[in-house]
């Protein structure tokens, strides 16, 4: 392999970008502090008081100590729902935890989030968790403590395909698949939720705390007229003793805890998937140099090959046909250890090669895919899922080449080849959101509508259908055309200004997050971790289908 040589200059404008994102960093940092506080101080307390433990308090107490916990959807519901005092995390804990050293996707209610109540994006955050549990096969315990629906959103979570209901489908599919699920019920569990815990595998509750019932107390008397407290109702004792319906019963949280961990234990390990495998090397050229290689500003160049250098074993890379198609840079090398296939928008502009002749070039705008750069990683994803290498895609995209140049070439014809065989793609796909993500280059470079396994975003990442400054203009435009008549520049100004504004924080990779279409904002630096916990975890899963495709234009 090709060594990476670095030209990185630790100038002052270095030492400007370094200080910017090192700052933003420690400022989403302490947003996530906050994040993981769930409800505040108080319901927490409120909580132990009651004698259970807190959300994070039972994650912690089923992992393994000191394992690494990669956490999912902390972000989930960031901006939403402010009429009704917000939904942080969306009332769930959730992520990939270790039990005696074994990958498990782990869902815990949040009950200082509304008692637990299930807000759409909740709903979402535990679907992509299951959907996560069944893609690598790892199994899934859920710590159940949740008062149901939120009422007031109803309509937003009862009855549709991606509603309240496909959680229990994919307890159904998860089960039939061999994927083993364990539930504890640590609080309440209600109504619909109910179905949750008893058709997982195998089920625990806890004396004193932990419920389980179609219908509580109060609508038992609305319906029927009996008169009966929830403990008599659906409590351990009847649910455990009476009815059956739950497996095993416990005195308090941890004692159930410590069962759950013992019996998984016992699970019989699978068979992983073949991926190549050598021991770890660091980067030669440290992590910590992104934040000085990243710009302030998500227009300005840099080489794809720096971010490279910092996120590959010993910055070693055998480039894809490394003179055609620059605008996107393919290419394998190891992480962590793990063999991987790496296709990276190129953010420089390049010299296209037109001719024999030396003088027979033209530029390229970087961060932009033309055809040749189009079909080149179509071809190279493709040899990726030949030779059984997982994919990395490293998104700064501003889109596919547009113009009459552009579309006489065909530039539709070879992206739509290139989104064709990213869909069909059947290793591992993980992509990490590294800056600009816009229009249909957001599926080219495997967006979350492509079935990436998993998708992390950098402080720097903004996902939209087109960039600020085209989109602002754009509306603005139609805005001047449906209000007729004369406008000052002075009222053009002030309207384009606030336009601008609420794009921007639409782009703001926070609100990605908050709407899940990645599953974790991650400090640059922490790249190579989080894509080696991605990579172990998709090994989980044996199966490698054959890959084909549909019809191709070529």
């Amino acid at each position: 392999m090709a060594r990476i040589e670095s030209s990185l200059k630790k100038d002052h404008a270095y030492e400007r970008r370094a200080a910017h994102w090192r700052r933003r960093v420690e400022e989403l940092a302490a947003e996530e502090a906050m994040l993981r506080l769930g409800g505040g101080e108080k319901p927490l307390a409120r909580q132990r008081a009651q004698g259970k433990l807190t959300a994070r308090e039972r994650v912690a107490a089923l992992c393994d100590p000191g394992a690494p916990w990669l956490e999912l959807g902390l972000w989930a519901g960031w901006g939403m729902y402010e009429e009704w005092g917000g939904a942080p995390g969306g009332g769930v804990v959730g992520g990939i935890g270790r039990v005696h050293g074994r990958d498990v996707v782990v869902v815990a209610d949040d009950a200082s989030v509304k008692a637990g109540a299930k807000f759409p994006i909740g709903i979402k955050k535990v679907l992509r968790l299951q959907e996560i549990a069944l893609e690598n096969r790892l199994p899934a315990v859920y710590l159940v403590d949740s008062a149901g629906v939120f009422l007031p959103m109803q309509d937003e979570i009862f009855p549709d395909r991606e509603h309240y209901g496909r959680i229990f489908y994919n307890n159904a599919r998860l089960s039939a698949a061999g994927v083993f699920q364990m539930s504890a019920i640590l609080g309440s569990c209600v109504a619909g939720g109910a179905y949750l815990p008893i058709m997982s595998d195998e089920s625990h509750i806890v004396e004193g705390t932990g419920s389980i019932f179609l219908a509580g107390s109060h609508l038992v008397k609305a319906a029927i007229g009996e008169v009966i407290d929830n403990e008599e109702l659906g409590g351990a004792v009847v649910q455990a003793d009476v009815s059956g319906v739950v497996d095993h019963r416990h005195p308090d949280d941890a004692t159930c805890l410590a069962k759950i961990r013992s019996q998984m234990a016992q699970l019989a390990a699978g068979a992983g998937a073949p991926f190549a495998r050598r021991e770890p090397r660091p980067p030669l050229h440290p992590p910590e140099e992104l934040y000085g290689l990243l710009p302030e500003e998500r227009s300005k160049p840099y080489d794809a090959h720096e971010l490279l250098a910092r996120l590959l074993d010993d910055s070693d890379f055998d480039e894809f046909k490394e003179t055609y198609g620059q605008t996107l840079v393919c290419g394998t090398g190891w992480i962590d250890g793990w063999a991987v296939g790496v296709v990276a928008n190129q953010r420089q502009i390049v010299q296209r090669r037109t001719g024999t002749r030396p003088g027979d070039k033209e530029l390229q705008i970087g961060g932009v895919i033309y055809s040749d750069s189009a079909d080149k990683a179509a071809r190279f994803v493709e040899i990726c899922n030949q030779k059984g290498i997982p994919l990395l895609f490293l998104q700064d995209v501003t889109g596919f080449m547009v113009g009459s140049r552009a579309e006489r070439g065909g530039i539709i014809k070879d992206g739509a080849k290139l989104v064709n065989v990213v869909a069909n793609s059947v290793v591992p796909k993980i992509t990490i959101f590294v800056g600009n993500s816009y229009g249909a280059g957001n599926y080219a470079m495997c967006g979350k509508a492509y079935g990436a396994r998993f998708l992390f975003a950098w402080p720097s990442a903004a996902i939209a259908v087109m960039g600020g400054e085209q989109a602002s203009r754009t509306l603005l435009g139609i805005q001047l055309k449906n209000r007729g008549g004369e406008v000052s520049e002075a009222e053009q100004r002030e309207l384009l200004s606030s336009i601008q504004k609420r794009y921007e924080a639409a782009m703001d990779p926070r609100n990605a997050a908050g709407h899940l279409w990645v599953d974790a904002l991650i400090d640059p630096v922490e790249t190579r971790q989080a894509i080696s916990r991605a990579l172990a975890a998709a090994a989980c899963n044996p199966e490698l289908p054959p890959f084909r495709t549909g019809v191709l234009q070529t």
